[in-house]
Order: structure tokens, then sequence, then C-alpha cells
């Protein structure tokens, strides 16, 4: 019988909008260098996200974010409430948190706030991020400050150890939690700055415990950056979700993994990410 055996992670790509322009960006790489296949940008119909919750099981981490920013999505909170049995979690780059913040404070259980190195906004969203926390006291959610790269790191001024420090100092007076993630191509999960972790099982761990839906409803077997669609294996407008769980298009992907042969599948054949994040 057909079940959810293994899936604990699903994203759900409420927008593909973004109002941050950031340099390491696969989509603002492809915006300016391959308009052929940029991105059309818009959010998920609310219909759409509300078939898509009846169907998923509970008490897995729900991700409302893929590509774009989740806190430009116009019912967010509405979005939150559909999930009432599962873990919820948002990665955002925080421009919109306090204009939002009664539709994130005790609605969500965790919160990423991307830090990115030579990034001129960084001063002010340090500050919105400390004016959130405050708002935020003792309750809910989580908040981890994801630090890509170098974060000290500013082109044309010296060297500001202090952008990074904050972070630490911040974390520290709120009880958050700070993760340094390595960078890579803005064209998708290859050649980091520093060698991807790879586990023991030497299985790809996002390919065996993930699902990722975009805006229209296209399921993807991983989160990674993929233009060209190669990671699809179903629509849920179409397929309900556990059929594309153990559908023969994911089982297939499934198997080479297994094989060793992961350079055989379109999307993981060009990826060095095994699941497993790196720390810069």
């Amino acid at each position: 019988m057909n079940n959810f055996n293994g899936l604990a992670f699903i994203n759900i790509e409420l927008t593909s909008r973004c109002n941050k322009n950031c340099h390491m960006c696969g989509r603002r790489k492809i915006d300016r260098e391959y308009p052929e296949i940029a991105t059309k940008y818009g959010d998920m119909e609310f219909s759409l996200l509300e078939k898509i919750a009846k169907q998923v099981p509970p008490n897995i981490v729900v991700a409302f974010h893929w590509n774009g920013d989740p806190t430009l999505y116009p019912r967010l909170g509405e979005a939150f409430d559909l999930f009432p049995n599962n873990i919820k979690c948002l990665d955002t780059n925080g421009k919109l948190l306090i204009k939002k913040k009664n539709e994130i404070i005790d609605k969500i259980d965790s919160l990423t706030l991307s830090v990115i190195e030579n990034d001129p906004d960084g001063d002010k969203q340090y500050d919105i991020a400390s004016k959130f926390l405050a708002m935020r006291g003792d309750k809910k959610p989580i908040v981890v400050f994801r630090l890509l790269g170098d974060v000290a790191k500013l082109d044309n001024n010296p060297p500001g150890l202090s952008r990074k420090n904050r972070w630490y100092d911040l974390a520290k007076m709120y009880d958050c939690i700070i993760a340094t993630r390595t960078l890579h191509s803005p064209m998708g999960s290859f050649k980091y700055e520093r060698k991807p972790t790879i586990p023991e099982i030497g299985i790809c761990v996002e390919a065996l415990t993930h699902l990722a839906i975009d805006r229209f409803g296209y399921v993807s077997m991983c989160v990674r950056f993929d233009p060209y669609g190669a990671g699809i294996i179903g629509n849920v407008n179409t397929t309900p979700l556990i059929d594309i769980w153990n559908s023969i298009e994911r089982t297939n992907r499934i198997d080479l993994h297994k094989q060793g042969r992961r350079k055989d599948i379109p999307l993981c054949a060009h990826c060095d990410f095994w699941g497993v994040p790196t720390a810069f």
C-alpha cells in the first residue's frame, strides 16, 4: 500500500517573487543573461495551496519557500493556518518582518534569516532583525541566522569583523541559532567555496527525504536550483501527492542513487550537494 514512508520535508513555493537583488542569486543571473528561461514571477493560487494542505502528512516539516521570499505572499498567515499539524518554517531576507510580524509571530515554528556576504543592505537587515526579535519576545518562532559566506566582507570597505560578530551577539541576546553556510555557483549547487559534506551512506539525503512544490504545482525531488525543470517528477494539479512520492519517476531516480549512479540523473549529474549543508 502506498504511503509517505521516508518523507520528512516539503518545500512549498508560496511565491517566486523577491524584493531583493542578491549578487549570488541564480534567478537574477538568469534574468540578466538567459531571459528565454527567466522565471515567470507570481504567487501560488490559494486554492492550490488548500489542495496541497489536504494531502500533506502530519508532523513533517513544511517550509514555505523555494524561490522567492515568502513574506511577499499576500495571504501568509492564512497559508500557515492550513497546516496546523506540521512543523512550519520559512526562509526570508527579512525586509518585511516588521510589516508581517502579526502573521509570523506565534504562527510558525522556525524562521531563517539569510544573511549574505557583501550585502550593501546588511546594516538595514540587522536593524530590522533586532526590532523583530524585540517584538517576538519569548514567543515562537525559533530564529536562525543563516550566514552565507563571509558576512564580514563588504566591497570597497576595510575588513568589518563587527559585521559578523554582531550577529553572534544578537543571537546570544535573543537565544537564536547561528548556521554558517558556504556559497556555491549562482546557477546551481556546484563550484562550492568549500567541498560539500558527504553523508556516510553515500546517498543524497535530500533525494531520500524531500519534495518541493513550485507555485504552479510542479513537484521536484529536491529544492536545488533547477531553472530547466530537470528535477520535476509530477504535478499535484493532476496527480495526488502520495502517488508522486511513490511514482516510478521518483523510484527510478532513487534506485540510481542507490547504485552510485547519480551522474545518470539529469539534475543530480550537475549537483555537488549530498543533502548535508556545509558550514563556512
